[in-house]
């Protein structure tokens, strides 16, 4: 039996464009979906200002710099308990992306 060398690296290899990843993790959710996330700490609200995607794809491509300015500027914040406390119980919606280990959210008006 001849030996064949495994491809390893061919195991999930995902040949998708960024956008294209990044449009299979988003979509609309409610509270209750949202909720675990917040429970575990990464859930992060996006300004209007910004798109998911743009954001998103910061945070995979590992733009410190980008990421820190929007935490700073607020246009990227922390989902903690007063938000929680408002969206529980309620019917709110929410355009969600998921970048792993992180959700980034906002309402839909």
């Amino acid at each position: 039996m001849a030996s064949e060398e495994m491809r390893y690296g061919m195991l999930g290899e995902d040949t998708s464009s960024m956008e294209e990843k990044l449009a299979k993790y988003s979509g609309e959710v409610g509270w209750g979906y949202l909720k675990e996330h917040y429970q575990n700490g990464v859930l992060f609200f996006v300004d209007q200002g910004l798109s998911l995607e743009e954001v998103g794809a910061a945070i995979s491509t590992d733009e410190t710099a980008k990421v820190k300015a929007w935490l700073k500027s607020a246009d990227l914040v922390k989902i903690e308990e007063i938000h929680a406390m408002q969206w529980e119980g309620s019917e709110q919606q929410f355009q969600a992306l998921v970048v792993s280990p992180f959700v980034l959210c906002r309402p839909i008006f």
